[in-house]
């Protein structure tokens, strides 16, 4: 996907206050307290006294000021096409209702009905609503979902550096399956059995240290290997091509040099710019440190998707019998949602625990492919990472 310029919390106060016309006074805020207020006493089952979170973010998993955003993202085309949807009473949902059953709804993960029933709304507007949200986060969003420019890449490579001294890292890679609930009678869901016998699609992403998405690729069936994901990827074909990673080359030592690059698991190809770590287990002393180092700045990426899943949980739990062309599109919006919540600085994410591997139950893959060059290169950093600070 497409390159994101990091904003501060400032920037985006003033963008909310801008599309709400909230600049010119507090009668837009005031606004959005008397919507949770009677908004708050329509919910059934939802609210439970909590010391420690706000009961919206309990329900929402995210803080108000996320939500006036991301209601300032999709207000213009709602109120374009506002749907004939109502509550149970009649009375029409308003921006900030549809939006918050969206929300509920890709959060909790919970049923049309469940949702539908706390929210007091028919289970149908639940979908309908949650679906319009995703068509418009789409368009909307998609600009918090982007390679960095040249100054994010050299923030981001300063951090990467700092993890554990990998130099000139641009980013890390990782694979997690979304599981699905597919009828076994169905020839056509054979496509979707993976190597666990389970039924799933995949989501491939490459990471940065703030835990931000920068490139996914989602789709396609979960037996599929992580290389060829990959390979089969618009962000590989631009890579061969010369437009991604094509930045600045760094000096090693001994003349060697390194340019710029990502970092993965075994499951993926040792190539000039993606970095793996050494198979075996017999290895020489730097090239365990080498891989102590490897695996401590990759977990990233695995926090990353664990904190996606986490957060959102829709594609947390096995999908009953989900439209599969539209699940690419929810992941999607599910990362977007991801990403704007860190940019955001919302101090929600800080209090979830990660309780938990993205894709447990599926083994470790390993690529055969090795790229001669990526060896050696992998051997330079291995000797450049040998001089510094113990792990």
């Amino acid at each position: 996907m497409g390159p994101v310029k990091r904003r501060r919390r400032t920037t985006e106060k003033k963008i909310i206050e801008q599309q709400n016309g909230s600049a010119s006074g507090s009668s837009d805020k005031e606004e959005t307290v008397d919507w949770w207020v009677d908004f708050s006493k329509r919910i059934h089952g939802l609210l439970s006294p909590s010391k420690e979170l706000d009961r919206f973010e309990s329900i929402f998993k995210i803080s108000r000021k996320t939500f006036d955003y991301i209601c300032s993202l999709v207000k213009e085309d709602i109120m374009a096409k506002p749907g004939n949807y109502s509550y149970s009473n009649g009375r029409p949902l308003a921006v900030n209702d549809q939006v918050a059953i969206a929300l509920r709804r890709l959060s909790s993960g919970d049923s049309l009905l469940n949702i539908g029933d706390a929210f007091g709304v028919s289970h149908s507007a639940v979908s309908q609503v949650t679906w319009r949200f995703v068509e418009i986060m789409e368009e909307r969003g998609l600009h918090h979902l982007q390679w960095p420019n040249e100054a994010e890449m050299t923030e981001i490579k300063s951090k990467f550096e700092k993890i554990r001294g990998f130099p000139n890292c641009c980013g890390a890679i990782d694979t997690t399956h979304i599981a699905m609930c597919l009828p076994m009678a169905d020839p056509a869901t054979k496509v979707w059995c993976d190597r666990e016998k389970n039924h799933s699609m995949l989501l491939q992403a490459i990471v940065d240290p703030n835990m931000k998405f920068r490139d996914i690729v989602t789709g396609w069936p979960g037996k599929m290997s992580d290389s060829s994901v990959l390979e089969s990827s618009s962000f590989f074909h631009l890579v061969e091509k010369g437009e991604r990673l094509g930045g600045k080359k760094m000096d090693l030592c001994h003349g060697s040099e390194v340019g710029e690059y990502i970092i993965g698991d075994s499951g993926f190809p040792l190539l000039p710019w993606l970095i793996t770590p050494y198979p075996g287990k017999d290895l020489l002393e730097s090239k365990v440190e080498f891989n102590k180092r490897h695996f401590a700045t990759r977990m990233v990426a695995r926090r990353s998707l664990t904190r996606l899943k986490e957060m959102w949980k829709i594609i947390h739990g096995v999908l009953w019998r989900p439209d599969k062309h539209k699940l690419p599109r929810i992941v999607l919006v599910c990362c977007l949602l991801h990403n704007i919540v860190i940019e955001m600085e919302d101090d929600v994410q800080d209090e979830m625990s990660l309780s938990y591997h993205h894709d447990s139950g599926y083994r470790q893959q390993v690529s055969e492919s090795i790229d001669k060059s990526a060896s050696a290169l992998r051997d330079n950093l291995s000797l450049y990472l040998s001089g510094k600070q113990p792990s």
